[in-house]
């Protein structure tokens, strides 16, 4: 064999060598966002009562996925020492949101995912052998009664508060032979035999088939909700989020919840990335647009935005267009939408001025100098925006609006449009939002209008009733209440109304 023929043979034996090593590398190539053992594990400090649904979200998703969740289990206030002290992890899911409310308090968590709700009974072995029927039986003598610590568990927490209101917790609390870490440990106990009745959560009896729940109306007071929680440490939060989205969608973690035993919250539809729409006026813009960029990035999802007169908007949606979260220009426009809006939420307030040239060269002052003869105009469309209703609202307080009308040239859907004309040359004056004028300080100045408390406008946040997309949608509203979206809010020209997500 001659020296080319050897160097073409060998060459084809590479190329066929390439062609198994790709093909090979494409079968086993995982049909997902993430690679195996190209991505770290997510790290989940996991509450022991939710422990058995969990473990079986965990093989779906790591199946469905192919990213490693690694699980710590404990008590819950033990768990959130561990990530306070440690500084690591990405998710928390403790058995009581109280949990959740203190590590908000002490930044250590950002966004929370409701789960589902739990309560409180007595646990006994089948056939309650000790017969305990009632609170009291608890204290016999011969009823060895064990508890979760109060100190480190929810539900030991949950029965100290609930019973210590009924003056009860002082009696228990002497008959309890012992405290355990969690609740778990305590059903243990009764199915060994080393205990006879202890207070557990009724869903994590559902993994013990030889206990036995007794419901007592001294613990109707033991309820816990049950939420998911992003540490806000965690160095893969766009993964946590979806890992946390997974197990609080109604289709895929809350379907385990249900079946574990849990009372389930609504939860959102799975999606691998969402799509959010969100409705909002045009003068809200500028204060919103850089958060829900970032909320997008954040979360790993979509928000198609439609800015546009609110008179539009309602339109649209009275036409049969939903969004799944509409922020207004002002209440007027929400409270036509009450069907679809049932619970809107105050966030800012925009007030009305007159815009005019830099200088203001015609010497206008107060609402009546938009009367002089021959002056150009600009207000809002009163039936497509919240902008141009206020205004006429407030020229009839004036008692000026027939005159005015008279020297309106130009009627806009958008404050923005109006700005622009004014730079333009093309009007000497217009009614606009405080706002629009925020990024032409250098061209233009704001003239307030006094005395007329219809001039205000007040812009509310709602979720749509019946949106696959809720959650997203009030976790979107979180972020807009955040103190960085505050900031661009007042930098805009508008004032906070301290809402309450």
């Amino acid at each position: 064999m001659n020296r080319q023929s050897i160097v073409l043979l060998g060459s084809a034996v590479v190329f066929v060598a390439m062609l198994y090593l790709m093909s090979t590398s494409t079968s086993k190539r995982p049909a997902s966002n993430y690679e195996v053992g190209e991505v770290e594990p997510l790290v989940l400090f996991c509450a022991a009562s939710n422990r058995a649904v969990v473990e079986s979200i965990r093989a779906k998703y790591e199946k469905e996925f192919h990213r490693p969740i690694q699980i710590q289990y404990g008590a819950s206030q033990t768990l959130l020492s561990s990530i306070e002290v440690s500084g690591t992890g990405d998710l928390f899911l403790p058995a009581d949101d109280s949990f959740v409310d203190l590590g908000r308090e002490k930044g250590l968590l950002s966004e929370v995912f409701p789960l589902a709700t739990m309560r409180g009974v007595v646990a006994v072995r089948r056939g309650n052998p000790k017969g305990i029927q009632s609170f009291f039986d608890l204290s016999r003598a011969e009823v060895r009664v064990v508890q979760a610590s109060p100190d480190a568990s929810a539900i030991g927490k949950r029965t100290r508060e609930t019973l210590t209101e009924l003056s009860l917790w002082d009696g228990l609390e002497t008959a309890t032979l012992a405290f355990r870490t969690t609740v778990t440990d305590v059903a243990n106990d009764l199915v060994v035999d080393s205990a006879d009745a202890g207070i557990v959560y009724d869903a994590v009896l559902r993994t013990y088939p030889d206990l036995e729940p007794i419901e007592l109306p001294e613990l109707k007071g033991i309820v816990s909700q049950v939420s998911l929680a992003v540490i806000s440490g965690s160095k893969q939060p766009q993964a946590a989020i979806h890992f946390a989205r997974y197990i609080a969608a109604r289709d895929r973690g809350l379907k385990h919840y249900a079946e574990h035993g849990f009372l389930i919250a609504s939860g959102d539809v799975w999606s691998d990335v969402p799509e959010l729409t969100v409705f909002a006026g045009s003068m809200l813009r500028p204060a919103i647009d850089e958060t829900i960029v970032a909320f997008e990035q954040r979360e790993g999802v979509r928000v198609t935005r439609v800015y546009n007169g609110c008179g539009i908007l309602v339109a649209q949606m009275k036409a049969g267009q939903h969004p799944d979260a509409y922020f207004a220009c002002d209440r007027e426009f929400m409270n036509q939408v009450p069907d679809l809006f049932p619970k809107p939420i105050d966030v800012s307030i925009n007030e009305l001025v007159i815009l005019v040239q830099k200088g203001n060269p015609l010497g206008i002052e107060v609402l009546r100098d938009l009367t002089k003869p021959g002056l150009r105009v600009g207000v809002g469309h009163e039936k497509q925006c919240a902008m141009g209703w206020l205004t006429q609202n407030t020229l009839r307080e004036g008692g000026v609006q027939l005159e005015v009308m008279e020297n309106v040239t130009v009627q806009s859907p958008t404050g923005d449009m109006l700005v622009n004309q004014l730079r333009a040359g093309s009007l000497d004056a217009a009614v606009a939002y405080l706002s629009n004028a925020a990024g032409a300080a250098d061209y233009l100045d704001a003239i307030p209008i006094q005395g007329l408390s219809c001039s205000v406008a007040v812009q509310p946040y709602a979720v749509a009733e019946g949106s696959t997309n809720a959650q997203l949608a009030e976790r979107l509203f979180q972020k807009i209440c955040s103190a960085e979206s505050q900031e661009i809010f007042q930098a805009e020209g508008f004032r906070w109304q301290n809402p309450k997500p």
